[in-house]
This record gives C-alpha cells, sequence and structure tokens, in this order.
C-alpha cells in the first residue's frame, strides 16, 4: 500500500505544487476565497469526487466526497486556504489546501481495493471567523471516524494542542459634552474602556498561567475636547479548557459592567468573531500519522511545545478523532504570519513538504481502514477524553 500510494502522490504532486503557488500569487482573506475554492473543487472534480459548496451558509466552503461503495470507515481530509490581510499566506494555507486536497485524492485511488470514504471539507476563514466551528455544530463532522490535516512550520512537529479562545466586543455609550465648559454634563464611555483595561489587568494575577487575555481599543472618541459617548474595546480571552475559558469569560464580563457602573455608561456586549474550542489531539492517530511522516522521509519530528494559539479545528476535535500536526521546513526559528515565511511556501522546500504531508496523511488514512485494531483504539482514546 506504501508503494501504491506513493506512486498516487507522486502522479499529482507537480499539480498539488502548482496549485500552492497559484493560492499564494491569488491571496484571499477569510470568506472572499472564491477562486481558491474554484481551483481546489474543479481539482477534486476531475479525480471523481462529489462536491457540495456554500455549506452553513459560508460561500467559499465546500465538502467533496468519494465513495467506495463498500464499507469502511470515513476518513476526513481539512483544507485551508485563507489569507492574511498584508501578509499573503504567511501562514501557508495554500500549502494546508494542497496537502489536505492530495491526500484525498491519493487515498481515493486505492478506495477500490481497500474500502471506506474519503472526505476533503474545504473550510474558509480559519483566522477569523473560522467555518469548521459551525460545521461542527451543524454535525459535518458526526459520521467522520478521524479528522485530519497537516500544516508547515519551521521545524516538524507532532500534533498537540491549542487553546480555547473567546473573541468579545465591549460597546459603552455615553453621552457627549463639552469636555472642558461642562464636563459634568456628559457620560465618558472612554472612561468605562480604561477601566475595563484596568480591571482585566488586575484579574491576571488571580487565573491559571495558561490564560491569555489580550485586547484593542477600537473606538475612543474623536476629538479631546469632546466628552467621548462611545467607545468600543475587543478582547481575545483564551485558556487551555473550554470549561475554565467560560469561568474566565464571566469573571471578564462581571469587570466590564462594574466599569459601566463606575462611569454611567450603558454596555453592549458581544462576541465580534466565532468562538473556538481547544484542540484534543487523539494520541493513537498522531502516533500513527508520525510514523508514516517519517516513512514519507522526513528525519526528525519534535513533541509540540506549549501553545497559546487558537485554530478552529479545536471543535472538531470535540466531535471526532483528530490531529493537527506540523511537516517543517527545516529552518528552526522562521515565524509564521511573515512574508518570510509566506516565500519559504513556495520554494523547493515548500514543494518537498507539500509531499511529505499529503503522502502521510494518505498512508494514515489507509492504515485507519485497513487496521480495525487501530481504528478501535483511536475511538477508545477519543472517548477516554471525553470524560
Amino acid at each position: 500500500m506504501m508503494e501504491q500510494l506513493h506512486t498516487a502522490v507522486d502522479q499529482i504532486k507537480k499539480r498539488l505544487w502548482e496549485i500552492s503557488d497559484d493560492l499564494f500569487a491569488h491571496p484571499e482573506l477569510g470568506d472572499q476565497e472564491y477562486r481558491s475554492m474554484g481551483v481546489l473543487v474543479d481539482f477534486l472534480k476531475e479525480h471523481h469526487f462529489e462536491v457540495e459548496t456554500g455549506l452553513v451558509n459560508r460561500q467559499t466552503s465546500f465538502r467533496a466526497t468519494f465513495d467506495s461503495g463498500k464499507a469502511g470507515p470515513t476518513i476526513g481530509f481539512m483544507a485551508e486556504y485563507d489569507a492574511l490581510p498584508g501578509v499573503g499566506h504567511g501562514c501557508g494555507h495554500n500549502m494546508i489546501a494542497t496537502m489536505g486536497t492530495g491526500a484525498g485524492i491519493a487515498l481515493s485511488k486505492v478506495l477500490e481495493q481497500i474500502g471506506g470514504k474519503v472526505v476533503v471539507f474545504g473550510t474558509p476563514a480559519e483566522e477569523t471567523n473560522g467555518a469548521k466551528v459551525p460545521m461542527a455544530e451543524a454535525g459535518f463532522f458526526d459520521n467522520v471516524d478521524v479528522a485530519m490535516m497537516v500544516h508547515p512550520g519551521d521545524v516538524s512537529t507532532e500534533s498537540g494542542e491549542s487553546l480555547a479562545m473567546d473573541a468579545i466586543q465591549f460597546e459603552y455609550f455615553g453621552k457627549t459634552s463639552h469636555a472642558a465648559a461642562s464636563p459634568e454634563e456628559g457620560i465618558n464611555a472612554l472612561d468605562s474602556v480604561i477601566q475595563l483595561f484596568n480591571g482585566i489587568n488586575a484579574l491576571r494575577q488571580h487565573v491559571k498561567s495558561d490564560v491569555r487575555m489580550h485586547g484593542v481599543i477600537k473606538e475612543g472618541g474623536v476629538a479631546a475636547n469632546v466628552v467621548p459617548d462611545k467607545a468600543v474595546a475587543q478582547f481575545y480571552v483564551r485558556a487551555k479548557e473550554r470549561s475554565y475559558l467560560n469561568k474566565v469569560v464571566a469573571q471578564v464580563k462581571e469587570i466590564a459592567h462594574g466599569a459601566a457602573l463606575m462611569t454611567g455608561a450603558t454596555l453592549e456586549i458581544s462576541n465580534y468573531e466565532l468562538s473556538y474550542d481547544d484542540m484534543r489531539t487523539n494520541k493513537v492517530l498522531s502516533n500513527q500519522f508520525t510514523k508514516n511522516l517519517y516513512q514519507a522521509g522526513e528525519t526528525e519530528i519534535v513533541p509540540q511545545k506549549t501553545s497559546y494559539g487558537s485554530i478552529d479545528m479545536g471543535n472538531v476535535s470535540q466531535v471526532c478523532p483528530a490531529i493537527h500536526p506540523y511537516v517543517g521546513f527545516g529552518q528552526p526559528g522562521i515565524v509564521p504570519h511573515t512574508t518570510a515565511f509566506a516565500s519559504k511556501t513556495v520554494t523547493e522546500t515548500g514543494h518537498m513538504v507539500i509531499e511529505r504531508g499529503t503522502l502521510a496523511l494518505a498512508l494514515t488514512g489507509a492504515d485507519v481502514i485497513q487496521q480495525p485494531d487501530l481504528l478501535k483504539n483511536i475511538k477508545l482514546a477519543f472517548d477516554k477524553q471525553q470524560k
């Protein structure tokens, strides 16, 4: 099977490189990835996948399915293809898209022999308002036996954890007045935002060390001699586990209400982006992928260091066994979300990473289908995580 899948990847690898380079040359922000989606969908249709688009009211999402017609597990691969403003594909989503799509196509070439089903999920806007969140809520992953994706990185890293995250907006409304002539007539909304920041800073001493709270003032008034009648702050609040994050967020909201009481302003609280759950790596599935990445040519794979980022793959990992490993450029220290990282994706090294990641994903999918005991242990590990 290793040889067959290696041949399948070898036959499409140049096309995968072309697609990755094309996405790099035409970066599109989240939920605007119409061209990128079209390129990927056309490629999948060429290989006889049945494709649905516009899932969960996200026009640039898709689900591409290849069903062998024989009994067997369903293998899900994720494709991300949104870019960053001003940076382009500084997070390598052009590579993620091609590796997930390529793995699905390669695995489809052996399903006639081994059975099962492969599904490639096109998931827009991971950087901002990840589509995996409503897709998970709508049940798209409920019948998926394993869900996998691979991310480019500086070095190859095992799948690990990510923080749960809420994106919260605080809008304070006061009353304008002349700040010098009649300040007593005004209600200063900006003062509420300042007290909000002070209160959150005081809270930092009394939360677990994995918590991260960071925010900006989006609106704070228009002129120094006018009491601001509106001020807006946006915060990301993160924690290792969703249950503890919910507790911290409740405390932050109490602080926000207290800040409104201190000035007499009114307050509206909302989520300005979707909430991400913590990533729960399935260790059994992760170990199998690591083994296959070595077989695909990688020479060193390290455990994931403590991560303080948040990914919408976390929401998928709550409903089915999932992994999110990294395949490295072999250049320790190169930083994602930079133009240097983006440029690396279209080099020979970037192309090599695509080939390795695609093959390792496809091999792992085939293993899950062919080895009932492996799938049993994967599901046992998943059930244990849910308790």
